[in-house]
């Protein structure tokens, strides 16, 4: 760029009427596109009120509003001007006269995330119109990923995050995709701890169900763990019943459950991207710990709290020792951990599959359904239902292609 037809640089005036002029260039991208337009705007001494771009499959749309010349005659030369380097370059030009900068974006602003596979133009159109029907504006679009599903955010304005987060749970029941909403602002880019439950959630399996096919119990506990679905017991009855029939079972069994541990798709790669970003992350569980444990030597995690099996004499007694966490007790641990990490709680995320994760999903500041049951993604802040645990970095604005690139870097 040449620098000698720069002019002193002055302020630009703060004047919402003054004329401006929206410079559109469009064509196929290469190198040096944004730089030659600028230099060509350069000569005729224009500001730059707002600059946007945007490349999709080797096509270029750059936007660029600028300040009108003042000289008389000017405009015209510069409309001239910016064609002839566009046709040089083979790209269209259009400029458009209007006045002011943008239009202020409305009130209630959120980030819709939306997960397909695929993501139909169908399912996109339908959750398109019902943003607009609740009055929102679609300020922004762009990709987070394209595989294992496709991830895209909207930018919405104009509308407030509760309303349309229930409006587009219902669409999206309807369509068959993941929605997400969650305010905009820097809370989003503030939350700095990640807890999660641990059973059908961190991992693929039930760690009771693992221990019960040593012990030959499964019938059994499958019997308890139905009259808890049906109320008849709550979940520390439950767990005591289940325990009970652990009992005898020799303590090597632990070692053999750790290995039939199976991570859910994405569960590494959800904390090791976490991490990066600085992020603290931990689990609870109303498992045992000596699985989370080990869980969290093995992930890096910074925090683990689970129920404790008594084992006496190298035999699992068939009892659990300590305090129990249950529901509450998932919602106290998240508080304590957030105490522990110093992160206030508004900068939490909770996730988790079940109804004894409700307390811990309502007290974060984004509580995530994962794969969960109804009454636990009616209740929650947003729910995913993909099979891929790392799905829950797009719902904090992380892209694909950034997590591949930290993880291509060598330290």
């Amino acid at each position: 760029m040449s620098t000698s037809r720069i002019p002193p640089v002055t302020a630009v005036p703060d004047d919402d009427d003054a004329p401006t002029l929206l410079v559109k260039i469009f064509g196929k991208d290469r190198p040096g596109i944004t730089a030659g337009l600028c230099d060509t705007l350069a000569a005729y001494g224009v500001h730059i009120v707002d600059i946007e771009q945007v490349v999709t499959r080797g096509r270029i749309v750059l936007c660029v509003l600028v300040t009108a010349p003042k000289a008389d005659g000017a405009e015209g030369d510069l409309r001239a001007t910016v064609h002839s380097w566009a046709e040089s370059m083979r790209l269209q030009a259009e400029i458009i006269s209007g006045r002011g900068d943008n239009r202020p974006r409305g009130t209630g602003r959120s980030h819709v995330t939306v997960l397909g596979n695929p993501l139909t133009a169908e399912s996109t159109a339908a959750i398109a119109s019902r943003i607009t029907g609740t009055g929102g504006n679609i300020d922004r679009i762009f990709r987070l990923a394209k595989y294992p599903v496709t991830a895209v955010e909207f930018e919405v304005s104009g509308a407030e995050t509760e309303p349309l987060r229930t409006a587009l749970a219902i669409e999206a029941a309807d369509i068959g995709v993941d929605v997400a909403v969650v305010s905009s602002g820097l809370q989003r880019r503030a939350q700095r701890l990640v807890v999660m439950d641990v059973d059908s959630t961190l991992i693929q399996d039930e760690v009771i169900e693992l221990f019960a096919a040593h012990a030959g119990c499964e019938a059994e506990v499958a019997e308890v763990t139905a009259r808890a679905m049906r109320g008849e017991l709550d979940f520390e009855q439950s767990l005591h019943a289940r325990v009970a029939l652990l009992a005898g079972i020799d303590e090597s069994v632990v070692e053999k459950v750790r290995a039939e541990v199976r991570l859910t798709p994405g569960a590494r790669t959800l904390i090791r991207t976490l991490k990066r970003l600085g992020y603290q992350v931990g689990v609870v569980s109303g498992g045992f710990t000596q699985v989370t444990d080990d869980l969290k030597e093995r992930l890096g995690l910074d925090f683990a709290s689970a129920n404790t099996l008594e084992v006496v004499d190298g035999k699992l007694t068939g009892r659990v020792v300590g305090e129990v966490v249950d529901r509450a007790g998932k919602a106290r641990l998240l508080r304590r951990f957030a105490a522990e990490a110093g992160v206030p709680l508004v900068q939490t995320v909770a996730i988790g599959d079940g109804a004894n994760d409700l307390d811990m999903l309502n007290a974060a500041g984004l509580g995530v359904a994962f794969n969960a049951k109804p009454v636990v993604r009616e209740a929650a802040h947003t729910a995913v239902n993909v099979p891929f645990l790392d799905t829950v970095l797009y719902l904090l604005g992380v892209t694909r292609e950034e997590v591949e690139a930290a993880d291509a870097h060598v330290d």
